[in-house]
């Protein structure tokens, strides 16, 4: 059986080149959003994932925050448009949150995007509250799942 995708952890300078452009590319550029913006302050301590394809593209990202010793905070998960549905999102999240689990963390939060909140929901997360608008356009919502 040939395997499709796998999960890296970006580690050299390429890698996470091709990591933050991924993540440009599905989460700012389509709001003409800087080369930059897709990035912040919590990346220096966060748990980074990329999918990669089988030509070792990426084509999917997130990454996993440890915001005290209970809680862990998915952030910053994206898909390339032609692999959504295809369970590249479900193969990132498990592996976020078994890093979660892996650090004794109970609960896993997150703030979706409207578009996304029954994916997010389809993988054990419940809403909690609407949150913040992003760019003035796109509805976040918080959401949590017990692990």
């Amino acid at each position: 059986m040939t395997i499709r995708f796998k999960v890296v952890e970006p580690q050299s300078k390429d890698e996470f080149d091709a990591y933050y452009q991924l993540r440009w590319e599905v989460l700012r550029k389509p709001w003409n959003q800087p080369k930059g913006s897709e990035r912040d302050a919590t990346d220096s301590i966060a748990i980074h994932r990329m999918i990669l394809d089988k030509d070792n593209n990426p084509i999917g990202v997130g990454m996993l925050i440890l915001n005290s010793p209970e809680v862990a905070q998915i952030r910053f998960m994206g898909i390339k448009s032609e692999f959504q549905g295809m369970n590249i999102g479900h193969i990132i999240m498990e592996n976020l949150e078994s890093i979660a689990r892996q650090n004794k963390s109970s609960k896993i939060i997150l703030h979706s995007r409207e578009n996304a909140v029954k994916f997010y929901e389809k993988n054990g997360f419940i809403v909690i509250e609407k949150s913040y608008l992003l760019f003035d356009k796109i509805q976040h919502y918080l959401m949590e799942k017990i692990i």
